[in-house]
């Protein structure tokens, strides 16, 4: 079986598992925002970047909301192309995105020095699985020529797997926050 293979197989796993916790949890998981809150408190007046959920990705809204700093979510603007990160705040007008994501109908881009990112699935090395597109990945590997920047995978525990099947352009997290607690990479 050849990586996209692997990958196609990986996701279909992890979509379920995710599914079923984001059933169980009932929507959302007070234990994850509350460990993501402890984890951006280390972010304060940065720019966070978090995201809109869609389908079953575990909500970190409640704490995108409560960032003492510049909160923006993810513009795709074109296949093939890294993220733009567009200023959010919770009472600003949306408009539906790429992918039906919501994405604000207006206002400046930043440069974000955190990333709230979603995923299918991830390991204990800190490589998370996506839905294919690379999008994350690409927008990973500018920011990080930019600058320090953090990426805080965010996951139910049910999505972890043994073994993400990696590529070469496929980034890394820094850590992932899930309801069970934070998990930061091996070395």
């Amino acid at each position: 079986m050849d990586i996209l293979e692997q990958k196609a197989e990986a996701r279909a796993l992890c979509r379920a598992a995710r599914k079923a916790a984001h059933a169980e949890a009932g929507g959302h998981s007070t234990a994850a925002l509350g460990h993501l809150s402890n984890i951006l408190s280390a972010f304060s007046g940065k720019v966070l970047a978090g995201y809109m959920p869609i389908h079953s990705e575990i909500d970190p809204l409640a704490a995108m909301a409560a960032h003492d700093g510049p909160v923006c979510v993810p513009v795709i603007e074109a296949e093939g192309r890294p993220l733009k990160f567009q200023l959010w705040t919770p009472d600003c007008d949306m408009v539906e995105g790429a992918f039906g994501a919501m994405i604000p109908a207006q206002g400046p881009y930043l440069e974000p020095q955190a990333v709230i990112v979603p995923m299918l699935g991830f390991d204990e090395r800190g490589f998370r699985l996506g839905y294919g597109g690379g999008f994350y990945d690409r927008t990973l590997e500018r920011l990080r020529r930019l600058g320090p920047v953090t990426a805080i995978g965010f996951a139910y525990a049910a999505q972890e797997l043994e073994a993400v099947p990696v590529e070469d352009t496929d980034e890394p997290l820094d850590l992932v926050v899930t309801d069970r607690g934070v998990l930061f990479p091996e070395a």
